[in-house]
């Protein structure tokens, strides 16, 4: 029997006992199993996948369990139909196993819509917690409408071994202004993996960041789609020790023309710790007069930690600025022996630096209490280090 099989056994059981759902629903559902048992777990020799092995993940069994979000400051029900206009038409399940594997268990999506011209001032929070053996398959759906603003914070948590495969898809209308936090803190045990599909449309504004700092496996897939005269910014921060391992894939699609992205992932690695970053720029033929901008900087700050990345562009048009670069290094000597210098322990030093190589990011955070949350734990964190 092929491992392809044996993975798709072991899933079989959970699906067929899922609580009833609408007609059309269940129509999705199904789909989505077929197409996942036909994928099977992706392996090191797919490309996209090549230095993040979820053997630890195909092997496993965990119980199903119903994704419950909480939601905090939530604006009004969306209107009926909205999620069956864009479930499993955004984050295609079409080449990707896991994003199949979500779709196949859906059940509860947490739906937030934000109607045309409307202003949200309180951030809207969606908070997912896990528990020991569960498998998860938390489901997000974010419409916001032409000429709207709101801010949206994703948050993921949980204690034991478990495994949360979580999908985000968000619609932005013309001129809508999107501010986007996701913080995953899960058990240093757990298996993470999420993909966040970004449809923008015209002169739009996007923001987003994205806080690794759990898990033991754990996967981020960004994809963003801009329409003319969009603005994109996707920054991320991961933080990894132990034998820890987080992969960051992005993918920003300049579709149309006077589209503008910047991107800064910055990773710090310590222990036996592994990262991945991949980030590609795509301009397509037609998007003229496109700026983009990718970075990627690592702190590396033990002899067996790895860090594998790879900024990408590819471009189709011949009217652009793009530029795109990484980084992987130690801390600065000069820094720490002037810090020395000034009677600061070796220990307390390199604290302190590796502290505000993370502050750079955390700095960004326009939602006051989580920059506030975020810092008391950089802090904590590396002052313990310190001691």
């Amino acid at each position: 029997m092929s491992a392809v099989a044996v993975e798709t056994g072991q899933w079989l059981a959970e699906f067929t006992q899922q609580a009833a759902v609408a007609p059309w629903m269940q129509a999705l559902r199904e789909r989505a199993f077929q197409r996942f048992a036909e994928l099977g777990f992706p392996t090191t020799h797919d490309e996209e996948w090549r230095f993040t092995n979820v053997a630890p993940i195909a092997r496993a069994h965990f119980a199903n369990a119903p994704a419950t979000a909480k939601l905090t400051d939530a604006p009004a029900a969306a209107e009926p139909g909205v999620a069956e206009k864009y479930l499993g038409k955004l984050a295609s399940f079409g080449d990707n196993a896991f994003v199949a594997l979500n779709t196949a268990f859906l059940g509860e999506v947490a739906v937030i819509q934000a109607p045309h011209g409307a202003m949200l001032e309180k951030p809207i929070r969606i908070d997912y917690t896990a528990t020991d053996a569960a498998h998860t398959a938390p489901r997000t759906l974010i419409v916001v409408g032409a000429d709207a603003h709101c801010t949206i914070v994703e948050s993921y948590s949980g204690t034991g071994r478990y495994f949360t495969n979580a999908v985000t898809e968000i619609v932005a209308g013309d001129r809508a202004v999107v501010d986007h936090y996701k913080v995953q803190r899960e058990d240093e045990a757990a298996f993470h993996v999420a993909t966040m599909q970004v449809q923008l449309g015209r002169s739009a504004n996007f923001t987003t960041h994205s806080i690794s700092l759990g898990g033991a496996l754990v996967r981020n897939d960004v994809n963003v789609l801009l329409a003319e005269g969009t603005e994109a910014t996707v920054n991320g921060l991961y933080i990894v020790n132990g034998t820890q391992h987080v992969d960051n894939h992005t993918s920003i699609d300049h579709a149309q023309p006077h589209g503008t992205s910047h991107e800064l992932y910055k990773g710090i690695l310590d222990g036996r710790s592994s990262a991945v970053f991949n980030g590609r720029i795509l301009v397509r033929k037609d998007a003229q007069k496109t700026d983009s901008k990718q970075t990627n900087k690592n702190l590396v700050l033990s002899d067996d930690a790895v860090i594998d990345t790879k900024p990408e562009l590819q471009i189709l048009a011949d009217d652009v600025r793009c530029t795109h670069g990484a980084t992987i290094g130690q801390l600065d000597a000069e820094a720490l022996f002037y810090l020395q210098s000034r009677g600061i322990g070796k220990r307390q030093a390199r604290s302190l630096l590796t502290y505000a190589f993370a502050q750079d990011v955390i700095d960004r955070i326009r939602v006051a209490d989580l920059r506030e949350q975020l810092e008391k734990f950089l802090f904590e964190k590396f002052h313990e280090h310190a001691q």
